[in-house]
């Protein structure tokens, strides 16, 4: 059910009401009886950035929006917004990303009431819908008023919200603030967090804060990864890890040589356990992509690579759960933290005092002259390992332009990231084309099936897919030499210049 709103105004506990507001008297009804609620949301909180806040009531779910809000039944096979029922709240969710499952934020006890604006011939000229959460815990009682008005009555319906919102500046709130509100605990989790970087911080300082900033990342994915909540858990945690192993690599001589090589060594032996688990997801969320290239008549073969899958993947999250849960592992993290406290860190180098803009500008420029002579010497004949060498270098590039995007003006380095960003997508979708075709064959000579037919059903299969992925690898290859012309136009070339040139070490 789609219900439109006035307007939506968060109070803290239970609004006050006087017998009369102006001429209009003023009727309240009992509440009805609470029902247990759960908050859900993403584990990026995505619902609530997006200025929505989700409930699972009894047996439906309700999503509050500014301007409406919107019912239907929570029943559901899985946590993806994909499984729910087909209505309106599935519907108005469609933006949510596809591998993040819902879960629970936080829990308490929902009841309903309404407060109307009525004249002396009892008709209605304003109305509230009022929802009341008690969460369970710490937080505060929050009321969620929703406004209703009637054409005609603009003026009860503004004397209705002001008195809701009462002499306190209570209307202030947002959406986004019902959860902080209500859970108090709850701890924030942003994939991408923003490191604050001052110009003249030293080098070392910023890459101290950096690692602890992706080292915390990487720890609020780990109950999910043990949980299996959903891939994008693994995701963000190895994406964390790689940031900070890009840092430990790309600031030279920010830390003592010793010092670096322990601390890449380290990372490094963190992410590899996990590798094996990734390529599984990766592999089962493109499941559909795979079908979609071969025939149907091919598909056979496909469903055995999958069920095997499926399998390997099982025992693989068994072992990193285990490896997580760890004493060994837990002491390992807890020792990495205490190595970056907050106002120090490991041994200093050489360049641990040079002032940050400078040395990024330093970084960035170096990295930018050399993914253009790479790029500049690619053409039709030039090896697949030199296409890969641009790739890692527009990696490295993009990682200390992102590292150090605190520094500049964000529209001037928006401009330069996103065609650097396509640079990358093509360059990507090459490197894994090749990885995809080195992994299926390996895959087929490691991976014996139960009998000679369906041995050969899926070898038939997974050749066509070898061979059109080589093709599909070809077509990418083809784009390189177009995709960095675009990238080195003379607009972005100027803009590094600007930006970089010039600056650093």
């Amino acid at each position: 059910m789609k219900k439109a709103v006035n307007d939506v105004i968060i109070l803290e506990g239970m609004p006050e009401t006087d017998d009369r507001i102006g001429k209009l008297a003023t009727k309240l009804s009992e509440r009805r009886d609470a029902v247990p609620f759960a908050l859900l949301d993403c584990h990026d909180e995505s619902i609530q950035k997006s200025g929505q806040i989700l409930i699972e009531a009894g047996q439906m779910l309700i999503l509050h929006r500014r301007d409406e809000t919107l019912t239907q039944p929570a029943r559901r096979e899985a946590n993806f917004v994909a499984d729910l029922a087909d209505g309106p709240v599935k519907r108005a969710l469609n933006g949510t990303s596809p591998l993040r499952s819902l879960l629970v934020v936080g829990s308490g006890t929902l009841s309903h009431s309404q407060i109307a604006l009525i004249d002396d011939e009892g008709k209605t000229h304003a109305r509230a819908d009022l929802s009341h959460l008690r969460p369970a815990g710490e937080g505060r009682d929050v009321t969620l008023a929703s406004l209703h008005g009637l054409r005609g009555y603009d003026k009860a319906l503004a004397s209705l919200a002001d008195h809701l919102r009462g002499a306190e500046a209570q209307g202030s709130h947002l959406l986004g603030d019902l959860v902080g509100m209500l859970f108090p605990k709850h701890e924030p989790y942003d994939p991408k967090p923003e490191t604050i970087i001052a110009p003249d911080q030293g080098a070392y300082d910023a890459a101290n804060d950096i690692i602890r900033v992706y080292l915390s990342v990487a720890r609020q994915n780990e109950a999910g990864i043990i949980a299996d909540h959903d891939s994008e858990f693994l995701h963000d945690y190895r994406v964390a890890l790689r940031k900070i192993r890009s840092v430990i690599s790309l600031f030279r001589g920010v830390y003592e040589v010793e010092q670096t090589e322990k601390l890449k060594a380290r990372f490094s032996e963190l992410m590899a356990p996990t590798g094996r688990l990734r390529d599984l997801d990766v592999y089962l969320l493109g499941r559909d992509t795979y079908y979609d290239l071969l025939p149907e008549t091919l598909h056979g073969g496909l469903a055995l690579m999958f069920d095997i899958f499926k399998r390997e993947r099982r025992q693989e999250h068994r072992k990193i759960a285990r490896l997580l849960e760890s004493p060994h592992y837990r002491a390992g993290m807890a020792e990495l933290e205490n190595l970056f406290p907050p106002g120090s860190g490991p041994a200093r180098g050489l360049d641990a005092d040079h002032p940050a803009l400078d040395y990024a500008c330093g970084l960035i420029w170096k990295r930018y002259r050399k993914v253009c002579k790479i790029a500049a010497a690619i053409d039709d004949e030039t090896p697949d390992e030199e296409v890969h060498e641009l790739r890692i270098n527009c990696k490295k590039l993009r990682y200390l332009m992102e590292l150090f995007a605190p520094l500049f003006p964000r529209g001037e380095m928006k401009a330069i990231l996103t065609p650097l960003k396509e640079l990358q997508e093509n360059l990507g979708l090459f490197n894994d084309y090749s990885v995809q075709q080195g992994s299926l064959q390996y895959f087929l000579s490691h991976h014996p099936s139960k009998g000679e037919r369906d041995e050969r059903v899926m070898a038939t299969s997974i050749g066509a897919l070898i061979a059109l992925l080589h093709q599909r690898q070809m077509q990418e290859r083809a784009r390189v030499v177009s995709s960095f012309a675009h990238f080195d136009s003379p607009a972005i070339r100027r803009q590094f210049l600007t930006l970089f040139r010039g600056k650093g070490a």
